[in-house]
């Protein structure tokens, strides 16, 4: 535009997106091939940190079981085992989770799911939302 050229009243951008679901909370999702910013999922990274602390306290025999360990942190034990599987994740996606990197479909409640032990068989497929 040059100085002469009058300002339109209105301009109407379209930004094609959807409202989904993630982990209990409403995110917008660009079409495919749009670049979307990396965002750190919070809750997750601090379930991955915490899997490993505990996992290290085990393994050091600070405490001798689980139970005894999720009664010090005052957390079911039942919590603290589905918690403790995140250390099973392949060594990509725990590199990937701090950064952001790991994709949408990689969720707290994803990973608490069951998933195969097999680093090559834990690639998270992308469910479909409705």
């Amino acid at each position: 535009m040059t100085r002469s050229t009058p300002i339109p009243d209105t301009v109407t951008l379209h930004v094609p997106f959807r409202v989904v679901k993630r982990g209990g909370r409403k995110e917008m999702q660009m079409p495919d091939g749009a670049m979307q910013p990396r965002r750190t999922d919070n809750t997750l990274v601090k379930a991955l940190a915490r899997a490993f602390r505990w996992k290290r306290m085990l393994e050091s025999g600070e405490f001798a079981t689980i139970a005894e360990l999720a009664e010090r942190e005052g957390i079911a034990p039942s919590y603290m085992t589905r918690i403790l599987r995140l250390t099973l994740l392949a060594p990509d996606i725990v590199e990937a989770i701090p950064d952001g990197k790991q994709g949408p479909e990689v969720t707290l409640v994803r990973v608490l799911e069951p998933f195969p032990v097999e680093w090559e068989k834990q690639r998270f497929s992308k469910k479909k939302t409705t």
